[in-house]
């Protein structure tokens, strides 16, 4: 097991090495704001910045360090699809609707590359393009279906590939083929996180980390905020805390589904080497619906890459053997490389497989991203914000839906392992049927 790990090996995130985090933010508890966000990832902090410069006071409270979570944790992938693929959401709910969602999505995605611009935030923001390898040649179909759909409603661009043509994309031979998105993005998540950060705390926004919210109270003035460190009151407050709901949120907790995802990241390699790998220096996900990703690092000659989603393991050093083997698989070069970096992160998906923006009883809400937690995280930050300023913006096709949740369920997901197992069993019998 040692060889597959640096000597330096850390079971931390990689984008910690150039965004570590802070101990703590905040200060002395006042007795009120205008506005608490619980949460400080891409959501509270993006929400919480509109409106600081909006002229309101605002405090984001966080259970662990400021940026603990996701948002510093995640693969840094800018797309603008969801696991509920556009041409299900046609057949289902009609164009107008589908075309509704995928619409936001995009907006979501520019918005978000355009506020990084305009906040001169320095986090290898680009359009690099991404593969989508089809595991069989089902998936193959079945992708183009879906983009060629795509393009005809919405005009988005796609180019297939088919298996002759996957090594001018990746140093594989185990995909049947694929599609290229050409102008899809990455970003370094911890840059992008710290540089959002900072903005805050320069808007006046107060942060406090290791210190968790146990109860929100209705009032006639707003609502009584209750945390670890003291009581406040606040005339609004925004729930942005998604795979880190605790069930002190009942309501909230009742309606995400949290899971853990798995990252690493190799040592540093050879330039060439990395260059025969992801030769366009696209991110890559492949088609399954257990999903293994990667991408080159932004910052540095590493390859970055994560999967076997939700597969209950604790253990760092059994996660780094379960993530070499899903790299070796398709990338066969890098067998005997090593790795330095493997961590984990929760995220969250939902009942019917969408986010979710809204007001229940008063409290806001953005959440349920289902792997589009970057752009979509800070644009419901944004959209919430507004809603709270009163700004003139147009109503989101994610906050028409119902947030559904089902009986009994209280916010742990038992059911998690077998749903896993169901979505490897259904992506290798598509596999065998191809």
């Amino acid at each position: 097991m040692k060889d597959l790990l640096t000597t330096d090996f850390r079971n931390a995130p990689y984008w910690w090495d150039a965004a570590p985090l802070a101990e703590s933010a905040g200060g002395t508890l006042a007795p009120s704001y205008d506005a608490v966000v619980v949460g400080s990832g891409y959501t509270g902090l993006r929400a919480a910045l509109t409106l600081a410069r909006a002229g309101r006071s605002v405090a984001v409270f966080d259970k662990e360090r400021p940026a603990y979570g996701a948002s510093r944790r995640n693969a840094g992938f800018l797309g603008r699809t969801l696991k509920k693929s556009y041409v299900a959401l046609k057949a289902a709910k009609g164009v107008d609707y589908a075309s509704a969602v995928y619409r936001d999505l995009s907006m979501a995605y520019e918005s978000t590359l355009a506020f990084i611009e305009e906040e001169g935030i320095a986090c290898h923001a680009v359009r690099c393009g991404r593969l989508v390898a089809a595991t069989s040649a089902a998936h193959y179909a079945g992708l183009e279906r879906e983009l060629a759909g795509m393009k005809a409603d919405l005009g988005l661009p796609y180019a297939m590939l088919p298996r002759t043509r996957m090594r001018e994309e990746m140093a594989t031979d185990l995909y049947q083929g694929g599609a290229i998105i050409p102008d899809l993005g990455s970003l370094h998540p911890g840059l992008y996180h710290r540089g959002l950060m900072e903005r805050a705390l320069s808007a006046g926004v107060t942060i406090f980390g290791n210190c968790e919210v146990t109860a929100i109270a209705q009032t006639n003035e707003g609502f009584r905020v209750t945390t670890t460190t003291g009581e406040t009151r606040a005339r609004d407050v925004v729930v942005a805390t998604n795979g880190y709901t605790p069930r002190s949120l009942p309501w909230h907790a009742r309606r995400v589904i949290p899971f853990v995802g798995y990252m690493a990241a190799t040592e540093p390699l050879p330039p060439e080497l990395l260059q025969k790998q992801l030769p366009h220096r696209r991110t890559v996900i492949d088609s399954n619906l257990d999903i293994d990703f990667f991408r080159p690092a932004p910052d540095s000659p590493r390859l970055l890459f994560g999967g076997a989603t939700a597969n209950g393991l604790e253990d760092p050093a059994a996660i780094a053997a379960l993530l070499h083997r899903r790299l070796a698989r398709p990338l066969p070069d890098l067998a005997d490389v090593k790795l330095s970096h493997v961590w984990t992160g929760q995220c969250a998906g939902t009942f019917d497989m969408m986010p979710h923006i809204g007001c229940h009883d008063g409290i806001w809400y953005g959440m349920g991203y289902n792997f589009a937690g970057v752009p979509m995280g800070s644009f419901f930050g944004l959209k919430i914000a507004q809603k709270i300023l009163g700004l003139p913006t147009e109503a989101s096709a994610f906050e028409s839906a119902t947030f559904p949740t089902l009986p009994f369920y209280r916010g742990n997901p038992w059911f998690l392992p077998i749903a896993m197992r169901y979505f490897a069993w259904k992506d290798a019998r598509l596999a065998r049927s191809a």
